[in-house]
């Protein structure tokens, strides 16, 4: 006899794609609706795996969210679970506190929305209590742990707390009601269904902690296949998790070696064989590659000059792998060294060499700065991230451009006819 229930967080419904979206609208809105089509997966699981009841430890939505279709489909999801009998557990998380959709929609009465104070739910099924407690908080920001607000674990029934924690903090995270693994094993719940961290994380211990991570990535920094957890509490008390695919589009980092190539015929064919490889190794149903061009090759100047083309015909590859994208195309090629020239100059390269002095001079660079801060401040809001989020960022932003222009004026007067 067994209670079994699916443990997700973070799913963002309708996150911007803006960055992407200025880069190739197609795959925006393929990206854009995996969200909902990894909910959907969520829920299609619930129903084949006959679970008891559906856990979301926060951030359904992404935020200021006033789309009435992502409503219409929340409801419909949630109207498949209700007739199937499963009922839903969820906490608010930092996004969802700042969501018009949280306040307005109108859930079926076998969802359970924890409030502002710890909330304790029992359900009974197959002869095992569960205790589900939970807590949101209704503020964007919670700098302290919540850990204290959670009521003890009630004798006879296996306890579950839901919690949108930080933790001990997480890179690319801010921190959000942080506590410590061991505070969360030292409370005496038996499982722990936690959120906010996108990257799955398990620790076992006095109890079973799981960090889920986010079930559908959204860019390269999410890469890799995406998941949720199914749960299995014996009537012992016994937990046993099992790892569940979601993600729709399965964003990766494929990596090209070039070297030795002098055609570009031959190029393209290695970029073909990297994207097959890849693809035959992603188990979601769309591949979304970052291709990185490498290694020493005679096509490094050719490529760097005829970079749209090359975009072109990786993007041309990657539709004939099928289900396959490139998301961006970056280059780290050189040149193949041509012995020692000696005394005998190689005015190009001797042109770089000055561009590259004057580019690195304040007067120059501060220019340029002005002229991107310009720029940044004729734009709406949400396209100024492009030059990074403070002056470090911008800085490295300035770093990038800058060596990426030497580099292209270079490219375009050493490019001969390598094709």
């Amino acid at each position: 006899m067994a209670f079994r229930f699916v443990h997700t967080a973070d799913i963002h419904l309708d996150s911007p794609l803006r960055s992407l979206a200025l880069r190739n609208s197609e795959l925006a809105e393929l990206v854009g609706d995996a969200s909902r089509q990894a909910f959907a997966a969520i829920v299609d699981l619930c129903l084949a795996e006959h679970v008891d009841a559906l856990v979301i430890a926060g951030d359904l939505y992404d935020g200021d969210q006033t789309s009435m279709k992502t409503a219409r489909f929340l409801a419909s999801q949630m109207a498949r679970i209700h007739q199937a009998g499963v009922r839903v557990y969820m906490i608010r998380g930092n996004h969802d506190a700042m969501s018009r959709i949280t306040k307005q929609l109108v859930l079926p009465d076998t969802v359970t929305v924890f409030g502002g104070r710890c909330q304790s739910v029992i359900q009974s099924s197959a002869g095992v209590d569960v205790a589900f407690h939970g807590l949101s908080f209704a503020s964007p920001k919670a700098p302290e742990s919540l850990l204290p607000k959670y009521a003890a674990s009630q004798e006879g029934a296996a306890n579950i707390g839901i919690m949108h924690t930080s933790l001990a903090g997480s890179p690319g995270h801010d921190v959000y009601a942080p506590c410590s693994v061991a505070d969360l094993h030292s409370h005496g719940f038996d499982y722990w269904a936690l959120g906010h961290i996108h990257v799955r994380q398990v620790n076992s211990g006095a109890s079973t902690l799981v960090m889920p991570g986010i079930p559908q990535g959204r860019d390269i920094n999410e890469a890799g296949e995406k998941s949720v957890t199914l749960v299995t509490i014996r009537d012992d008390r016994s937990v046993e998790i099992e790892e569940r695919l979601t993600s729709v589009a399965q964003f990766e980092r494929v990596s090209i070696d070039l070297t030795g190539a002098s055609e570009w015929s031959e190029a393209i064919v290695r970029i073909r064989a990297g994207l097959e490889q890849a693809r035959e190794g992603a188990r979601s149903r769309y591949l979304v590659a970052r291709l990185g061009l490498v290694g020493t090759s005679a096509l490094s100047w050719s490529l760097m000059r005829d970079r749209d083309l090359a975009v072109a015909e990786a993007e041309q590859a990657a539709e004939q792998v099928g289900d396959t994208w490139v998301e961006k195309l970056e280059l780290a090629l050189s040149p193949p060294v041509v012995g020692d020239l000696g005394s005998v100059a190689d005015p190009t390269m001797e042109l770089a060499e000055s561009m590259r002095a004057n580019a690195g001079a304040e007067a120059f660079r501060a220019e340029a700065r002005e002229f991107v801060l310009k720029t940044i401040a004729d734009l709406p809001p949400d396209a100024r991230g492009f030059a990074g989020k403070d002056e470090a960022g911008l800085e490295e932003f300035l770093d990038d451009v800058l060596a990426g222009s030497v580099d292209l004026v270079t490219a375009r007067l050493k490019a001969g006819a390598t094709r």
